[in-house]
Parts: structure tokens; sequence; C-alpha cells
């Protein structure tokens, strides 16, 4: 086997991995606040969310294109397959980091930034496409914005609309409908972070002058989809507790109001192209609702501390990815 095939290769299982790690990792947050409120057990929700991230991962590959070729440029990118394998293992080791903690970190701004920075490291900055790169960047810091607003719209309007209901009878009513927008979320999951994995795979292979064209070959797609799906029947009990209760005390009324809003921005930025960070996502989704229910009822130190997280993991990813191209360079 030639050099080539073997980084390929590399990369298509590092791939994988990654989304493998990805399924475990970010889906706990998606079917976080089901678990808690007790509308699924936790056996039935993962199952749930395997198969509907597996289903999501099939139905688009816009943002697949968008991580493919909007960061750098595969064509011109020297020794690609090293940059790309660099930032692969820096993003593996980052979400595993705070998996192991427990921390609701993004794998978006890992792969981002680890892309980033291996290139960096490789072609200097000018290889970095500013456009594009910049425009990733603003719908990763704006998207949660957006969802904790979306988030206290949708939950000022339940409370207004079921003030004189029965808070009981709702709630148990609501454990239904929960289910559905479990579904709804884990879907919307797999059709914005699987893609990420997608367009690392069709990077190397452009890189590596395998293909010619930032389509996405169909198995790709497959093996991606299939990766997450396996690595969400995993599950990750840590970010669930943390996501699902150390946010805020949720019940079945702002599981549904946090998971409309969350899918509702993560197919937004699917519908557009846009890479964002589901983590990001729902967490603020989460904020956004707690600040309409009891603003006071909201635990403000844990969401400190995810958003100190959410701020570090760019850079670090970037730093990481550097000195990961820095030894892989030496072998290939």
């Amino acid at each position: 086997m030639n050099s080539i095939l073997i980084l390929t290769t590399l990369i298509v299982i590092g791939a994988l991995v990654f989304d493998f790690i990805n399924g475990f990792h970010d889906t706990a947050n998606t079917i976080a606040t089901s678990v808690s409120t007790k509308a699924l057990k936790p056996r039935q929700a993962i199952v749930l969310a395997a198969v509907m991230n597996f289903v999501g991962a099939l139905t688009f590959t816009g943002v697949a294109k968008t991580i493919t070729s909007d960061i750098v440029d595969p064509f011109q990118l020297p020794n690609g397959g090293a940059v790309i394998l660099a930032a692969l293992f820096s993003a593996i080791i980052w979400n595993l980091i705070t998996w192991y903690y427990g921390i609701p970190s993004s794998s978006s701004h890992a792969i981002i930034g680890s892309i980033a920075g291996a290139s960096i490291a490789a072609a200097g900055f000018g290889s970095i496409k500013y456009h594009g790169f910049l425009k990733i960047i603003e719908g990763l810091i704006i998207s949660p914005i957006i969802a904790f607003v979306i988030g206290f719209i949708i939950y000022t309007i339940f409370k207004l609309t079921l003030k004189n209901r029965n808070l009981a009878k709702t709630n148990k009513q609501f454990r239904w409908i929960q289910i559905a927008t479990a579904a709804i979320q884990s879907y919307s999951h797999g059709t914005n972070d699987a893609q990420k994995s997608m367009g690392i795979i069709t990077m190397a292979l452009i890189a590596n002058h395998y293909v010619t064209s930032t389509d996405i070959p169909f198995w790709v797609q497959f093996s991606c989809a299939a990766a997450m799906g396996l690595g969400t029947s995993i599950g990750g009990w840590k970010i669930i507790k943390t996501v699902g209760g150390k946010i805020m005390k949720i019940r079945p009324v702002n599981g549904v109001a946090a998971d409309l809003s969350s899918a509702l921005i993560i197919f937004g930025a699917t519908y557009i192209h846009l890479p964002v960070s589901s983590t990001h996502v729902i967490s603020s989704s989460i904020l956004g609702v707690g600040s309409a229910h009891r603003i006071k009822g909201v635990k403000w130190g844990t969401a400190q501390r995810i958003l100190m997280t959410w701020v570090i993991t760019l850079p670090i990813s970037a730093v990481l990815a550097g000195c990961f191209y820095g030894i892989i360079q030496l072998f290939f």
C-alpha cells in the first residue's frame, strides 16, 4: 500500500470514529430533556435518537459541502491528507476530554477549529478561506443567541395559553408530545452534525486525488450516518445529567418548548447549508425556556461553565491540531 492510500484509509477511519464519538457525545443533548422529565426511559430515548439520527444523516448533504470547501480549499491545500488527519485527532481528543468530565462541549467548534489550526500549521494563515470561515463562525455564535430568544418566546406563549390549565394534567399530556419533539430534535441533529464527517472524508478524497468534485459520495454519507447512529446507541449519561438537570429543573412543558426551539434553529441552519453546534443550540434553548419560566430557577453557574468551554474549544482545538500536524507530517 502506498502512503497516500494509507493516509486516506486512516482519515476515513478517523472520521467515522469522530462521528461515533459525536453520536454519544452530542446526541445526549437531544434526548436529555425527555429523559430528565421521564417522558422516555433512557433505553427508549437512545433507540429513538439512534434511529432518527441515522435517518437525518441520510437526508441532506449541503452542510457537508460547506465543510469540504468553505474553510480551506481542498484542491490547493499542501499535504492535505496530513492536515485532515491532524484535525481529526485533535477533535476526537477534545471531544473525549469534555465527555469524560461531562461538559457539553461543541463537536462543531472542535472540528472547525482543528481544520483551521492544522491548515495554518501546514500552509500559513493564507490557507484559510476567510469569507467562508467567518460565515461559519458567525453561525456558531449567532445560532445559540437566536435559540435562547426562540426558547424564551415559545415558552412564554405556552405560559400564556396554558395558565388556566391544571399543571399536573398539562405536564402528563406534554410527556406524550415530548416523545415526538425528542424524535424531531434527534432527526435535526442528524441532518447537521453527521454531515461534518462526510465533509471531512470528501475533503480528504479531493486532497488525495481520489475524487474531483465536492459532491458527497453515497458510501461516505451512509457510513457516517451508520457511525453516528451506532455512537448514539452507546449514550452519554454524564452530559444528559448536565443538560437535563444542572441548567434548570425541567418539566415536560419546558422540555417541549426547548426541543421545538432547538430543532427549529438546527433545521434552519441545515436548510441554508450552515454547520451549527447542536450543543450550543440545545443548551441555549433550555436557558431561554428557563429564563421565561423563572429566571432565578436557572442554574447560571452551570451555564457559565458551559459558556467558558464553548469559548475555549476553538483555540484549544486549533493549537492541538497544529501540534498533531507537526508530528504527522514527519511520516507522510
